[in-house]
This record gives structure tokens, sequence and C-alpha cells, in this order.
């Protein structure tokens, strides 16, 4: 409860001194770049990784990106670049307690 109520405060303190959500928060950015980049930052970590099919945990849901010769080509703490051909990708959204 104490938790929800900081996060709350929070919120509104990065709102009124206009701070973006994802450098304030844990919500990821995604940023694709023609159809063989995309940086995905404020990441939790890699759950699957083929050449074909890569799958990336976040706090709002799991990011499942599809395509040919796919690759990690960057991966640190805070983000992750992959690079390849990305045919498409989706999001399966995790609903926080408030949603359901």
């Amino acid at each position: 409860m104490k938790n929800k109520k900081n996060n709350r405060i929070s919120n509104k303190i990065n709102k009124v001194l206009e701070v973006p959500r994802e450098v304030s928060g844990e919500e990821p950015k995604i940023t694709i770049i023609g159809f063989d980049e995309m940086l995905i930052e404020n990441y939790k970590g890699i759950l699957e990784y083929e050449d074909f099919y890569i799958k990336v945990s976040t706090n709002i849901g799991n990011i499942n990106i599809n395509g040919f010769n796919l690759s990690l080509e960057q991966v640190t703490e805070d983000d992750i670049s992959v690079k390849g051909t990305i045919e498409s990708f989706d999001i399966d959204r995790v609903l926080d307690d408030d949603e359901e």
C-alpha cells in the first residue's frame, strides 16, 4: 500500500517536471529504425533467442519479435538492440492489479 502511494507521488512530481515516463519509470521505450533494427530500453530480460524469433521481457509484458537473421547486436543493463529483417512484433501485455 505504501509503495503505491510513493509511486503516485513520484508520478505527480515527474508530471509537473515534464520528465518522460521512460526516463523516470520502468516502462519500456521501443524505437524501430526501418525494418532492420529495433532498440528496446528498460527491458528486464531475454526469454527466448533464435535467428527468427526473439522474446524480451519488460515491466508491461513480453515483446515478441519475428523475422529473419535476427541478432542481438548490443546488450547492456538498460537497453538491447535487435538487428536483422524484422517482419513483425507484438506485445503480450501484463495487466496490473489496478486494471483487473
